[in-house]
């Protein structure tokens, strides 16, 4: 292989990361509830 195409495939590859690395962070954050938790007292 030519050190072009390594140098193209690894830039490729890096903004492939990047992306989905990004992606799955902006999907992370969901509305959280906490279930409020039976102590017994009324």
């Amino acid at each position: 292989m030519s050190k072009s195409i390594k140098i193209v495939a690894t830039l490729g590859l890096v903004a492939l990361v990047a992306a989905c690395g990004e992606r799955a962070a902006e999907e992370e954050p969901e509305m959280v509830t906490v279930e409020p938790t039976y102590t017994g007292k009324m």
